[in-house]
């Protein structure tokens, strides 16, 4: 078998150009120009999505040129998980070789700057990177981009023939435990074909710092001493992940049997950045607001070695380009955090800003986190990977930890789940429907409905709370934020003039309070996170401008013409203007019920009243549609009067084909059950409507044949009938026929022939007639 592989992967791997990387000792070859590609997070991330050429590609650009083009053939396990996926789609941006380049501060300066150029230039970029292939976890699952080819459901003979196409194999087995039966597998059915490798392989197993989950400190009076590279042979593995430290071992073995055949062992800390990672549940609870504090579990001040996927996938780059002495490599960043540290960043940053510890043993009851990420959170293990902040050159992505850099984190992660928020201003005259379209749109793209007196009462009732004595509550902490804490002097000064403001004007609150607390709610976490529906405000172009106007003017925007800077944080992305007739929304408004219009604006003199406040304001040159225009967010028109909708669903239709698909997680799980539910049930009614009315058309078709039965049966009779009637009257005549002429001599006969009994009866009937014949007489 040995030798038909060797036969088969002949032809596949001799590639012009190709060189193997260097052996142990050998001197690293003089660096080449041209472009590269070190795995800059702002680079890979940016370029996620490009495809990486094929090995025709590359000779046909290697012809002309006449340069040496390096290509190297990479596979790597489950290309659909999160961490395969993102190292895989680094790698297949990044040149060979490049990583045994010096990076200088120019070139880091140059990258910060071109990465939005980045995607125009990807063309050159990826001129002699790694050509990325690999198995899928799932059959359905689709072929990444990056990926040159995928295999998923192959037989083992078919993976090793694939394996032995490439040169270098790295085998996750951080998010699949199964996976580690396979990659022990894998190296030991690579070792067999050593005799027949025509240059050097590298085999990675990309492995976990759970493997040193038990180690014993260092340093007994000082626990705070960082375990590195060196002290692997005295590592003990967590409970859960004795298999793989056994794969660690087995894998370090297998290469140094040979120099054709090098094995590296990468110890990844716990893996966060694109997606998420292990904690992207964190995210997403904090993301959603459903909770008014996110969870610690236990005291939290257990530390957790971590490592941006990104920066991950840099180290794997440099350990194919340098292969490393030493053959044991510790892949974490420089960061001490603890897991209160990084809940508490995930919930400042994007969630309700507090914390609340929880037992350790209430952690296995969070349903969306596994056993693996579980072990994750809560190991305390200091680490530091000082071989490769030495010898390693990685564009880092988080190279000081995940708190450091969370701002980034966020956005990759946002972008990556397609987390951006819709911000929609539905604005119109009284009656059009600007309240039940603005329901309908939150409750479709989950948005937060803003209404102006809900957003007024809500200041004051938190006015009223916080000058209002308080009550601190146990077993929970609140986000370090010294600098945002509430004066109760001030609140109690804003909410004595706001209560001199509505003596003054009838209830009505002045502008500047309204602009103030309206400017407060679109700033708060849920409206920057999931978005909102801005309801019938603001009404002026003044109120628009105040605004939406921008506060902090440190970035400075080009203004062109009459446009001015407006804070890009909370202005709305679509402004839909509701219109119809006044005729119209008076016989709307005199329709409606008195249930109803009881208690709101809807009364005849206050509607009245505000459609002509509302038709005067917008006469004038400088309504609020003329505020957006002026920044170029141009409004949706829709004269709801036209629609003869009266549940305005055709406007909810066109507003969300001009909006576009939600963005968010989606369904839950239980909005599935409950989609699932509907789904069968209107199925069901769907089916026994059907069987009521194939019933019905039976009963139908029955009764039909039986009328149609009974009137051919009817009909049959009369005919008969007549048939009878037509025969009766037809034998009248040929009876008297026979009764006059026929009939009494046929008797005399019939009678003389009983008497005299002859031995030919009928012979003798017919002489008998002859000769007694009345004509013949």
């Amino acid at each position: 078998m040995a030798s038909s592989f060797h036969e088969r992967n002949r032809a596949r791997q001799a590639v012009p150009g190709a060189q193997a990387p260097p052996a142990e000792g050998e001197p690293a070859p003089p660096p080449r120009p041209g472009p590269r590609l070190l795995g800059k997070r702002s680079d890979a991330f940016t370029l996620a999505t490009s495809v990486a050429p094929t090995m025709a590609e590359e000779e046909e650009t290697a012809a002309p040129t006449e340069k040496v083009i390096r290509i190297q053939r990479v596979f790597i396990n489950l290309l659909d998980s999160y961490s395969s996926g993102n190292i895989g789609k680094f790698l297949s941006n990044c040149v060979v070789g490049a990583s045994l380049e010096e990076i200088t501060e120019e070139e880091e300066e140059e990258d910060e700057n071109k990465s939005s150029t980045l995607e125009a230039s990807s063309a050159k970029v990826k001129e002699g990177t790694f050509q990325i292939v690999g198995t899928l976890s799932k059959p359905a699952s689709p072929r990444p981009d990056f990926a040159v080819e995928t295999y998923s459901a192959i037989s083992r003979e078919d993976l090793l023939m694939r394996l032995l196409e490439c040169d270098v194999i790295i085998y996750n087995i951080t998010e699949s435990s199964q996976q580690v039966e396979e990659a022990i597998w894998a190296v030991s059915a690579l070792s067999e074909e050593v005799s027949h490798f025509e240059k050097r392989k590298i085999f990675i197993l990309l492995s976990t710092v759970m493997t040193w989950a038990r180690s014993k400190a260092l340093d007994p009076e000082d626990s705070e001493v960082p375990f590195t590279e060196e002290d692997y042979r005295r590592r003990k593995s967590h409970p859960n992940f004795l298999d793989h430290i056994n794969a660690e071992k087995m894998i370090l073995k297998f290469g140094r049997k040979t120099r054709k055949f090098a094995t590296y062992v990468v110890a990844a800390g716990l893996q966060y950045g694109a997606e998420g990672g292990m904690l992207h549940t964190f995210f997403k609870m904090a993301w959603l607001g459903e909770i008014p504090a996110l969870p610690v579990f236990g005291d939290g001040t257990n530390v957790i070695p971590t490592i941006h996927v990104l920066d991950l996938a840099g180290v794997i780059q440099n350990v194919i380009d340098h292969t490393p002495k030493p053959h044991y490599l510790v892949a974490v960043d420089e960061s001490v955090h603890t897991l209160e540290d990084i809940v508490k960043c995930i919930s400042k940053n994007t969630g309700p800003g507090k914390i609340q510890k929880i037992p350790r043993e209430n952690a296995y009851l969070t349903k969306d986190l596994t056993q693996d990420c579980l072990d994750h959170l809560l190991v305390n293990l200091r680490m530091e990977a000082l071989f490769v902040k030495e010898n390693f050159n990685i564009r880092w992505a988080a190279q000081t930890g995940f708190v450091e850099n969370i701002n980034g984190i966020l956005k990759e992660y946002k972008q990556s789940r397609g987390l951006m928020p819709i911000k929609i201003c539905i604005l119109g005259p009284p009656a059009v429907g600007k309240s039940s379209i603005a329901e309908e749109l939150a409750k479709y793209y989950k948005l937060h409905h803003i209404q102006l007196k809900d957003v007024i009462s809500e200041a004051i009732a938190k006015l009223e709370t916080i000058v209002a004595p308080k009550d601190i509550g146990e077993g929970e902490e609140e986000v370090e934020e010294e600098e945002e804490e509430e004066n109760v002097e001030d609140a109690q000064e804003l909410l004595d003039g706001i209560r001199e403001s509505m003596e003054q004007n009838a209830g009505q609150l002045d502008d500047q309070y309204i602009i103030r607390f309206m400017k407060e709610k679109l700033k708060s976490m849920p409206c920057r996170n999931q978005g909102y529906i801005l309801d019938g405000f603001p009404k002026t172009y003044d109120q628009a401008k105040d605004l939406f106007n921008q506060e902090d003017e440190e970035e400075e925007d080009e203004v062109r013409g009459r446009m001015f800077p407006f804070d890009k944080l909370i202005i709305p992305e679509f402004v839909c203007a509701l219109d119809a007739s006044d005729e119209f929304l008076k016989e709307r408004v005199i329709n409606l019920p008195e249930r109803i219009v009881a208690g709101t604006h809807y009364s005849q003199d206050r509607f009245l009243r505000a459609l002509s406040n509302y038709r005067d304001i917008n006469i004038e040159d400088e309504t609020v549609f003329n505020y957006f225009d002026e920044i170029e967010i141009h409004p949706i028109h829709i004269d709801v009067g036209k629609l003869e909708d009266a549940q305005n669903r055709l406007a909810i239709k066109q507003l969300i084909k001009e909006i576009g698909e939600p963005r968010n997680y989606g369904l839950t799980d239980e909005e599935k059950a409950e989609e699932e539910r509907k789904a069968a049930e209107e199925r069901l009614a769907r089916e026994a409507a059907e069987e009521a009315e194939r019933e019905h058309q039976e009963a139908v078709e029955t009764a039909e044949k039986r009328a149609r039965w009974e009137e051919w049966n009817k009909r049959l009779e009369e005919v008969k009938r007549e048939e009878r009637e037509l025969l009766e009257a037809q034998s009248i005549p040929l009876r008297n026929y026979l009764m006059t002429y026929v009939m009494p001599t046929l008797i005399q006969g019939l009678n003389e022939c009983c008497n005299v009994r002859p031995e030919d009866p009928v012979d003798f009937l017919a002489e008998y007639l002859f000769k007694n014949n009345p004509e013949t007489q």
